[in-house]
Parts: structure tokens; C-alpha cells; sequence
């Protein structure tokens, strides 16, 4: 009986001691891993009860930290390994200086004290030490396991990033790490930082809350990026990088509460901030460490990037005249990815814009001209009517409906009144308004026998000319805001088909004055001169439309 006894007493006492791992704290053995021998047992999986707090959040070498690992909410541990590890390639870094008589300091990598850890297994609620920085270091982050009792540890607990001086920011700059070390979205995909068409931005997670983001790209104002649960502005949190009223580069953090210019926000926690501007283009490179803020406070690191450029007077941003680069979907901000994008107008927009461009300078134009000059070239009738009726009815019903779909597309997307384009939207509701009245005020026309009915056709002859021009006029205001081509031709296109449209009005009224006044009459003419300048201003006419569509198409 005393035998079994003291077998199982060795046994316990064998497998305790397993169990147990390095209940005195010397565990050199897992300076690499981190890890206890706990037998079965491994790291949980939860949120650990667990913080490690430092006195600075950057250093020079030589400088002395203080470091303290402590229990949430009273939470006590009875072993732990305390280490300094670069975030840069993993390695142990610096050494301890030991204060608490509870932790000892540890030979790893063969260099004394660069791991600290416990002395016994009696409870603790926190632990502090001085770690020395050392020299030819990038940034450094602490890293601690914690041990509460034999079976339940965490690992991997971490503190926030510490931010070396000699680091130049942190360990990458520019397109150095995309993809492997740090998140980028930049456009065109590929492109050099040092093309003035190559617009940039980079985000690179130091650990907690920080991160260390850069942006670049050419500018005679200012550059910046936004966080936006969507692909509409409001909402959205954003850093700008940008001339100051001395023209100086500054970095400013501001809020978008929609289609106005953003609410300057203090800039807060932001350190270790680079700029530079050089032939034209801007970059700026910081850390932060303010929490992201969007309508949906997420914490997911989950957003739509806007990366947008513009002009600045006296240190105030002003409007962007091109549609920001934004990311194709969602990207996480703490992911190792590169992403390219272009500049892209909601489909919704173009659509709006094709539909203002083919009534008003189209099927509205053509509409005007039957009315006006082909209504002794056709002679035939439909339907009771005379065809270049019909046809001038069909064509401005058409318009119209056209201008009111245009309308409404424009305010489902905007939701709202659009303040960014307020010149805009401002002629386009008289346009709006006209046009409707138009098809109105016509079944209130006169007979012809009337003696009002001159007035009548005066009264629709001027609205119209009113309408069209001020549909002109909006049209260019919505070219100039699609047209991302620094040459602006798509601007330049409308301004020929504006000319095109003129030229031939001027020549159907030099033929028209030509035949009231008799100077030519050939009645054996099969095709008449006005059908003929006609069919070639429609040639004209559907070639820059095509082209206009495509460029609204590639907006």
C-alpha cells in the first residue's frame, strides 16, 4: 500500500510540474515561440483581460520607456514573458531595466534582459519595467504572454507602436510594401508616384488605433483622402493635405456632412508629419491615432476610399473640380492589398447627362427645325396632319420626356438639392419648368384666322429660344464637371457642336430670305436646298453626339 502511495505522489509530482511549466519565470526556452509548455493547453482566443501601457509613443536611442502590463477590471495573472519585438522583421529589440522585484529579467537571442518575466507563481494584478531603446531600430511594438492559471493563458497581448526618430515615419514609403506590408490604392493602376497623372495613397496599421498614412498626387491646391461607408460625400471622415495661407504644405483633419465644404476638425492626435512639394506635386506622409469616424462608427476597418484634388485660396479648400478616385468596394484599411481605381460618375449621373445632351441638342434641335423650315418641303399629310407636324410634335414630346426623366434621375442620385453644383441645378429647373409649360401652352393655341395668333407664335418661339439656350448653358456645367481630361475636350466637342448648330441655323435663313425675296426658284427640284442642309446637319449632328456619349460614358 505505502509503494502505490508513493508512485502516485511521484507522479503528481512529475505531472504538476508539466502542468505548471516554469512556475519561477525561467523560461528561456520560449523566448522565440512565446509560448508555455502547459501541456495540452493553448492560447485563448477572446479578447484578453490584459494592457500594456507606455510613457511615450516614440523614442531615440538611449531613451528610457516605462512599461507596465496590467490586468483589466481587476484582472490578476501569475506568469507572463514580456518582450520589445521590431515591427519591422520580428526581432527582439532593446533591453530592461528591472524595478519590480517580482519580474526578472531573462537571456534571449543572447543578450541579457532583452525579455523580462515573472519570479514565482503568486498572483499579480501589474508589473512595471524601464526599457532601454536601442540604435539602427525601426518602430517597435511590445508583446506579452500572460498566464492567469494553469489552463487559460492568452498570447500575442500587444501594446500600441512605438515610433522610432530614425525610422523616416515608419518602414515603408511609397509604393514600397503595397500589397505585402502596408494597403494602397493608387491611379492608373501601375503607375509611377512620379507621373503628375499618378494619384496615390497608402495606409499601413502600426498596431491599435495608429496609422501611418501617405498621399500624393499633382495639385496647385491641395490633395485628400476620405473614409466613407458609401460612394456618396457626407459622412465621411478626411484628411487633407494642402497649401496653408502661406502656401506652405499642411496636413488638416476635417468632416463631410455632404455636397458643402467639409467642418475643419482639430487635428488631434496626429504626430511624425512629412510633406513636400515638388513639381507640382504634393505628398504628405503622418501618423494618427484618432479613431476613423463615419455615420456607422464602424470598427471594421472597412471603408470606401475618396482620394480627390483641388484647388486652395488662402489655406481654404475649394470645390474639386473632377469626381474623386474612389475604390471599387469596401477595402480594409489594416489589409495587406493594392487596389487602382478611376475616377467614375454614378451611372445614374451619365445617364442623366446623355438624356439632357440628346434632347436639347438633338431631337429638340430637329424638332425646332421642322417647325421652322421644312414646312413647304413636305407637302403630305398623316393622320389629318401635315407630317412636319407630326414630326415636330413627336420629336418635342420626346424632349420633354426626356428632360423630365433627366430631372428626376438627377435628384434620385443626389437625394437632394446638390449645393456643389448649384449653378447647375439652378437652370436646370427653369429648364425643367419651360419645358413643361411648352407642350401646355400649345393646346391653347389660336386659330390661324385669329387675330392673337401671331402673338401666340411669338410668345412659343421666344421660350423656346430661351429654353434652348439655357439648355445649353447647363449642359456645359455638367460637361465641365465630368470631363476628367486635362485637355478638357469634351467641353471643347460641345463648343464645336454648339458652332455646327449655328452655322447651319444661319444657312436655312440665308435660304429661306433667298427664296421669299426670289432670287431663286427651281420648281423641278426633286430635293429642295433646305432638305439637303438638313440631312447634312444631321450628319453633323449624331457625330458629335456619338462622341459626347462616349466621353460621358468613360466619365
Amino acid at each position: 500500500m505505502e509503494d502505490w502511495v508513493s508512485c502516485l505522489s511521484l507522479f503528481c509530482a512529475v505531472f504538476s510540474a508539466r502542468v505548471l511549466g516554469f512556475p519561477d519565470g525561467k523560461i528561456n526556452p520560449a523566448c522565440d515561440s512565446m509560448l508555455p509548455s502547459h501541456g495540452n493547453f493553448v492560447s485563448q482566443t477572446t479578447s484578453a483581460p490584459y494592457g500594456i501601457s507606455i510613457s511615450s509613443t516614440s523614442f531615440d536611442p538611449g531613451n528610457k520607456i516605462t512599461v507596465t502590463l496590467q490586468g483589466i477590471d481587476n484582472s490578476t495573472f501569475k506568469g507572463f514573458l514580456l518582450q520589445a519585438r521590431a515591427v519591422s522583421g520580428d526581432g527582439i529589440v532593446g533591453t530592461f531595466q528591472i524595478i519590480d522585484p517580482n519580474t526578472q529579467g531573462l537571456l534571449c537571442n543572447q543578450v541579457q534582459n532583452s525579455s523580462m518575466s515573472h519570479t514565482d507563481r503568486n498572483s499579480k494584478q501589474n508589473v512595471t519595467a524601464i526599457w532601454v531603446a536601442p540604435s539602427g531600430t525601426g518602430n517597435v511594438q511590445f508583446r506579452a504572454t500572460v498566464v492567469q492559471n494553469v489552463s487559460v493563458f492568452w498570447a500575442n497581448v500587444r501594446s500600441q507602436t512605438l515610433v522610432s526618430s530614425s525610422s523616416s515615419v515608419d518602414s515603408t514609403s511609397g509604393r514600397e510594401g503595397c500589397g505585402t506590408q502596408k494597403f494602397c490604392f493608387i491611379s492608373p493602376t501601375g503607375c509611377n508616384l512620379d507621373d503628375p497623372n499618378c494619384y496615390f495613397m497608402s495606409s499601413e496599421s502600426l498596431g491599435g488605433d495608429a496609422f501611418k498614412f501617405e498621399m500624393s498626387g499633382l495639385s496647385d491646391g491641395y490633395i485628400a483622402i476620405g473614409f466613407s461607408d458609401d460612394t456618396r460625400m457626407g459622412n465621411d471622415d478626411i484628411y487633407i493635405c494642402g497649401k496653408n495661407a502661406t502656401g506652405q504644405i499642411e496636413v488638416q483633419h476635417a468632416f463631410s456632412t455632404g455636397r458643402t465644404s467639409p467642418n475643419s476638425l482639430s487635428l488631434g492626435d496626429v504626430q511624425s508629419i512629412k510633406t513636400s512639394f515638388n513639381n507640382g506635386i504634393i505628398n504628405c506622409s503622418f501618423i494618427t491615432r484618432n479613431p476613423i469616424s463615419t455615420q456607422s462608427k464602424a470598427a471594421s476597418n472597412l471603408y470606401f476610399i475618396f482620394l480627390a484634388q483641388g484647388p486652395s485660396s488662402a489655406g481654404q479648400i475649394q470645390k474639386h473640380p473632377r469626381t474623386p478616385l474612389i475604390t471599387p468596394q469596401k477595402v480594409n484599411i489594416s489589409s495587406y492589398e493594392a487596389v487602382g481605381g478611376t475616377s467614375s460618375t454614378p451611372s445614374i449621373i451619365k445617364a442623366h447627362g446623355a438624356l439632357m445632351l440628346i434632347a436639347w441638342m438633338t431631337t429638340g434641335s430637329i424638332g425646332m427645325i421642322f417647325a421652322r423650315y421644312l414646312k413647304n418641303s413636305i407637302g403630305k399629310t398623316l393622320l389629318g396632319k401635315d407630317i412636319w407636324f407630326q414630326i415636330h410634335l413627336s420629336l418635342m414630346v420626346i424632349t420633354v420626356a426626356e428632360t423630365i426623366t433627366a430631372f428626376v434621375l438627377a435628384f434620385v442620385e443626389v437625394m437632394g438639392w446638390a449645393s456643389d453644383a448649384e449653378a447647375h441645378a439652378v437652370i436646370g429647373c427653369i429648364v425643367m419648368i419651360l419645358s413643361f409649360f411648352q407642350p401646355v401652352i400649345a393646346f391653347f393655341r389660336p386659330s390661324p384666322q385669329s387675330k392673337r395668333r401671331f402673338i401666340f407664335n411669338w410668345f412659343r418661339a421666344l421660350n423656346a429660344f430661351v429654353i434652348k439656350v439655357l439648355a445649353v448653358a447647363v449642359i456645359f456645367l455638367g460637361l465641365q464637371m465630368l470631363d476628367p481630361s486635362p485637355s478638357r475636350w469634351m467641353v471643347k466637342t460641345m463648343g464645336g457642336f454648339v458652332g455646327w448648330e449655328a452655322l447651319v441655323y444661319i444657312m436655312l435663313d440665308a435660304n429661306a430670305w433667298l427664296k421669299k425675296k426670289e432670287k431663286y426658284e427651281d420648281s423641278h427640284r426633286k430635293i429642295k436646298n433646305e432638305m439637303v442642309l438638313f440631312l447634312i446637319y444631321t450628319c453633323g449632328n449624331l457625330a458629335f453626339l456619338i462622341a459626347l456619349l462616349v466621353g460621358i460614358g468613360e466619365s
